[in-house]
């Protein structure tokens, strides 16, 4: 083993002892829990699970593998943990055969290594495991299909094209954006031809590649077939002003402050994720570096244009796709610097780095410094980029830790295993850990059923208790919104005595909206009833044989409650009480 790829494979051992520490610090987020709530509520090869549009995404393999995770150990981190580390290590170990088909174990190797194991561009997806099923299989099929594409241009064996397409074809199942990966192999293959001073580049890239291409499409054709069919994505063009400011804020508080290691500071509004937001002497240094560098390769190297503009097409690819697919009416600014939709930028401009390095020199780097300088200013930068980087990652993590789902999990887990005797009501979850837009993956029925020792999630409930933001379980009270009126039958009240519905009037109307109902009952009879608003759906409650109370959840409104009865022979008598929210006794 030469050297160059031992110090290789040292790096690599480091970036994943970083990582994992980084990983350590993290929790559920977000996403986790619906991942986690639909995979293991659905059976894992149903098409409710796999055909399902999660915001715009078409991800069947991730959900099957939260899944599976989820059966194994339900909301316990250190599975995650590991599979986000497993992941990393198989996509650096990715880029590093990339880089050897490119550079082989020549020192310069080591540069874009470096950068690809410790930019900060992708510690964000990382760390959060519903976005790392989507962005590290997608690291692994770019660095894993171009390094086939590249052998099978040098060697023509069959068995790289169809390497390339078997992961290809699993990356997409993971991740949409998967799509991209055969064309930045087939660019990444002409460039390399036309670096090396190939007359026809495209034509050698496509003859030599044949096989993996047109599988690929193939591969491309049956996919988009169930992409179109699943996924309704929204497309909302943002204005020529707001979608320039969105690429403003993805370029220098986002990609160009990593390029040094940065950002350095993040800020954050919980519960939403960190978004870099660096100095601006770092953005600024960040601008001219880009610029300087692009610049001096062109004079240092030659043939490298095409290649620059390749990589920044990719990038600003990723950032339109951003801008059309993510924006909307409350969309901040900030969410460009959360880096996350172009996480797998840090891929292109490794290739790029390499192949740049690949390409004839021109003119020496740098001419009037000696070649045992120019090579410590080169082990000197990339040492402080590393430190850099290092030290953004620190700082992220320090922000990513206040996660208000971890206490959340670990209070209800407790609360629900010690308040397991009566059903608990649906409701949705704390908006601090996820916020109504995501209803009805909101609903603790979905976030919380994957828990093992909890009381069942019903529709109604002898004695009515609900979870606070916290994740403690507490007594609780109806709200008097609206009143079931007193009724008008003789020592009874409202009478439903019919299989047939009986309308109770309410003391005023209700909108459409979820209700819960305090059903003061007095049944000659144990059975079952079925409950209903006035517009809404029904829902079938079990009533107790003399004097008692029912807590129902409802959806629905108009101006009065219907109810019959499912049981043979079975009366009720409808007292007064509140129709109206849940809130904590006091």
């Amino acid at each position: 083993m030469s050297r160059v790829l031992q110090s290789a494979i040292a790096l690599v051992v480091l970036q994943l002892v970083v990582r994992g520490v980084v990983a350590g610090h993290s929790d559920f987020y977000w996403d986790d829990l619906i991942l986690a709530g639909r995979g293991s509520e659905l059976p894992l090869l149903s098409a409710d699970l796999l055909l399902y549009d999660h915001d715009g995404h078409f991800m069947p393999a991730a959900f099957v593998v939260a899944g599976i995770a989820t059966r194994i150990a339900p909301y316990d981190w250190a599975l995650p943990l590991v599979m986000l580390v497993v992941l990393q290590a198989l996509a650096s170990l990715a880029v590093l055969r990339l880089l050897r088909a490119l550079l082989g174990d020549r020192r310069v190797l080591l540069i874009p290594l470096t950068f690809y194991l410790f930019t900060p561009l992708t510690i964000p997806a990382f760390t959060w495991w519903a976005a790392g099923l989507n962005a590290l299989p997608l690291q692994i099929g770019l660095a894993w299909v171009t390094a086939d594409a590249i052998a099978l241009r040098r060697t023509g064996r069959r068995r790289f094209a169809v390497s390339g397409a078997l992961v290809f074809a699993v990356c997409l199942l993971f991740f949409e954006k998967s799509v991209l990966i055969p064309f930045v192999a087939f660019a990444t293959v002409a460039l390399l031809s036309h670096v090396s001073g190939s007359p026809s580049p495209l034509k050698t890239a496509w003859r030599r590649g044949r096989a993996l291409w047109t599988t690929s499409i193939a591969i491309v054709a049956v996919w988009a077939l169930a992409y179109a069919t699943t996924v309704s994505s929204q497309f909302e063009w943002a204005g020529m002003g707001r979608a320039w400011e969105l690429f403003s804020h993805a370029t220098s508080l986002g990609l160009f402050p990593t390029l040094l290691g940065g950002p350095w500071v993040w800020e954050r509004w919980v519960p939403s994720p960190p978004w870099s937001s660096p100095p601006v002497v770092l953005v600024v240094a960040g601008w001219l570096t880009a610029v300087a560098a692009v610049a001096a390769t062109m004079r240092w190297k030659r043939r490298v244009g095409w290649v620059w503009i390749a990589a920044g097409a990719y990038f600003l690819a990723s950032v339109t796709a951003m801008v059309i697919t993510r924006w909307g009416a409350d969309t901040t600014f900030e969410l460009a610097q959360t880096l996350r939709y172009f996480t797998d930028t840090a891929s292109i401009v490794t290739i790029a780095m390499a192949l740049v390095l690949r390409a004839p020199n021109r003119v020496p780097l740098l001419s009037r410094v000696p070649a045992n300088r120019t090579k410590i200013i080169a082990v000197a930068a990339t040492v402080a980029f590393a430190f850099s980087s290092v030290y953004s990652t620190y700082t992220f993590t320090r922000s990513w830790e206040e996660n208000p789902t971890t206490d959340y999990l670990a209070t209800a887990r407790a609360s629900l295993a010690e308040h397991d005797d009566v059903p608990l009501l649906e409701q949705p979850t704390s908006i601090w850990v996820l916020l109504p837009v995501a209803y009805p993956n909101n609903l603790v029925s979905r976030v919380l059923g994957p828990l093992n020792d909890r009381p069942e999630f019903s529709d109604s409930t002898p004695e009515l208790r609900m979870l606070d933001d916290s994740g403690q379980v507490v007594d609780a009270d109806v709200t008097w919104v609206r009143a079931i009126t007193q009724g008008i039958a003789p020592d009874c009240g409202n009478l439903v005595e019919r299989r047939s519905y009986t309308d109770i009037p309410l003391d005023g109307p209700l909108t459409n909206w979820e209700w819960t109902v305090q059903l003061n009952y007095l049944a000659s009879a144990n059975g079952a009833i079925e409950i209903a608003m006035e517009n809404g759906k029904a829902a079938e409650v079990p009533v107790t044989a003399g004097p008692n109370r029912v807590f129902v959840r409802l959806t629905g409104g108009g101006d009065n409650l219907r109810i019959r009865t499912l049981t043979p022979d079975l009366s009720l008598c409808v007292g007064m009480g509140p129709v109206g929210v849940v809130i904590p006794k006091p």
